[in-house]
């Protein structure tokens, strides 16, 4: 999506829901849509439980997530955001759309960039 000549607007979700027991579906008004297993992104949390506020370093012990954490509720905060209240009693975390976007797990978001190819 462009607003004028060379200045990309990020895509906007369209629907944010579970997409089965586990996982979180965004859709987005590109007609992209990112699937990102739950467990996944728990750990993405961007809290500052999550991630240290002083150095950025993220602080959250993957052990310390289980395996089978599931989101409970999902929550739209503002136009910009979802808060996810998860299994685990963590609820913190504020996921930009920006930062869900920047984070898509799909394959398409995730490919190598090589030489010429970027």
């Amino acid at each position: 999506m462009v607003d004028s000549p060379g200045n990309r607007i990020s895509p906007v979700p369209v629907e944010v829901g579970r997409a089965n027991l586990h996982d979180v579906r965004v859709r987005w008004d590109d007609r992209h849509e990112s699937l990102f297993p739950a467990r996944d992104l728990r750990l993405l949390c961007p809290c500052a439980v999550c991630v240290s506020e002083d150095t950025g370093e993220r602080i959250l012990v993957p052990t310390q997530v289980p395996v089978g954490v599931q989101p409970l509720r999902i929550e739209a905060v503002g136009r910009y955001a979802i808060q996810v209240f998860w299994s685990d009693g963590h609820s913190s975390g504020i996921y930009s759309f920006d930062y869900l976007m920047e984070n898509c797990p799909c394959p398409l978001c995730r490919r190598p960039v090589s030489p010429g190819n970027s």
